[in-house]
């Protein structure tokens, strides 16, 4: 175990003993784990676990995190490293602020990423502010980031671990928000961190890590759309690209784009090829499919931009700045170009991409490759085929006087 793994620097100014850590315990290793490498570096630390949603509901449920007994597991690791520890009953904002916008959102034909949405708000704002009124200097989580000092603010970097990443759920943070946030497990490995674990002899040196969405029952999103939304599963056709109607769906919640399996189309349809969704038509109730090739989308237009570069936004977009984009959590950056128009901040892939969709998030790089720059990101709004938006690029280069008729 290297002393980097046993004593991060969290870049905190004044002495550690008269300095108050907040450390947000959700009842995982990685979390777990924070606040001990915290309380070991000597600094004066609380621990603080959300109470997200039912208990009742999410108690037994495994592989999620925030659940009932994550709640108990987060209070024994306190009281194992000496540390106070308090439960706080976030579940109405967590509803008001996650849950609701993230079923609107599905009912809209989008993609969301709820853990984004979590963490821009009840985490790293409702929290945050909790944090600073118990006096704490900082806040600390067990994500996987890296953050340093960048001239009077701090900057956001991929983690060394490429596997455990989170940059991509952590993009909406705001430069304040950044600047009062530390990272200490950013430059490690999970194996390290549950050896830390381990040493310390936490009962969550162990425990598996979270995996689905922590408030959707047994994996099915659906059920949470049914109950908030129940016109969302209204019946509609899935439709060939070509105008052709195909078959019938009992709902667009049931349907992501990219998505293979599970189309109904009718029994008989002369298709040489798979079909995949393109495209979700939520104002008509329609289902877009297509061959492969359909997917792959040259152009994402942005909404709602958090800006983490030293440029402005403004100035990058305007030059066509390369970048790097990441539309999936699952996949690496690629290559890409930030551009603005009339119409807002678009992105254009330099090879094209696909499975991008609505809704989810575009997140910026400085590069491609481990502790690249997260420069900041946005919410996809809609999508140009890889051939309308090179149609669209030629057109954009042409000299003015070759556009007079």
């Amino acid at each position: 175990m290297t002393p980097r793994a046993m004593n991060p620097d969290f870049e905190m100014d004044g002495d550690p003993k008269t300095t108050r850590i907040v450390v947000a315990m959700s009842g995982g290793v990685d979390s777990s784990v924070a606040a001990a490498l915290a309380k070991r570096a000597g600094y004066d630390v609380i621990g603080v676990t959300l109470q997200l949603y039912n208990h009742g509901e999410a108690v037994q449920k495994k592989g999620a995190c925030c659940a009932g007994s994550d709640i108990h597991d987060a209070r024994t690791v306190a009281a194992k490293i000496g540390i106070p520890h308090f439960v706080l009953d976030y579940e109405a904002r967590f509803r008001e602020q996650v849950i609701e916008p993230f079923a609107d959102s599905y009912a809209r034909g989008e993609t969301p990423v709820p853990c984004i949405s979590c963490n821009q708000t009840v985490k790293f704002k409702d929290l945050l502010s909790t944090a600073k009124d118990l006096g704490g200097a900082a806040l600390v989580t067990g994500h996987y980031i890296e953050s340093r000092s960048a001239g009077n603010h701090r900057a956001m970097y991929r983690a060394h671990d490429a596997e455990r990443d989170q940059s991509y759920f952590l993009y909406a943070t705001t430069q304040e928000q950044l600047d009062y946030l530390r990272f200490p497990l950013g430059g490690m490995a999970k194996p390290a961190v549950r050896a830390i674990a381990e040493e310390l002899g936490l009962i969550v040196a162990n425990k598996p890590d979270s995996q689905d969405i922590c408030f959707v029952p047994s994996g099915r999103y659906t059920t949470i759309i049914d109950r908030l939304k129940p016109n969302a599963a209204e019946a509609g056709e899935i439709v060939h690209l070509d105008g052709r109607v195909l078959g019938k769906h009992a709902g667009i919640i049931h349907y992501t784009v990219g998505q293979r399996r599970g189309l109904n189309i009718a029994l008989g349809t002369p298709e040489a090829e798979p079909l995949y969704v393109i495209k979700l038509d939520a104002k008509a109730r329609r289902v877009i499919v297509g061959p492969r090739e359909a997917l792959l989308v040259g152009r994402a237009m942005l909404r709602d931009i958090n800006w983490l570069g030293d440029a402005s936004l403004a100035e990058m977009a305007a030059a066509g700045t390369p970048v790097y984009a990441r539309v999936r959590s699952t996949r690496a950056p690629v290559a890409a170009t930030l551009h603005c128009d009339g119409n807002g901040i678009f992105i254009d892939f330099a090879e094209g991409e696909e499975g991008v969709a609505p809704g989810q998030a575009c997140v910026l790089y400085d590069g491609s490759g481990l502790r690249s720059r997260v420069l900041g990101g946005g919410v996809i709004t809609s999508t140009l085929p890889m051939r309308q938006s090179r149609e669209k690029m030629a057109a954009a280069l042409q000299p003015e006087a070759a556009l007079v008729v």
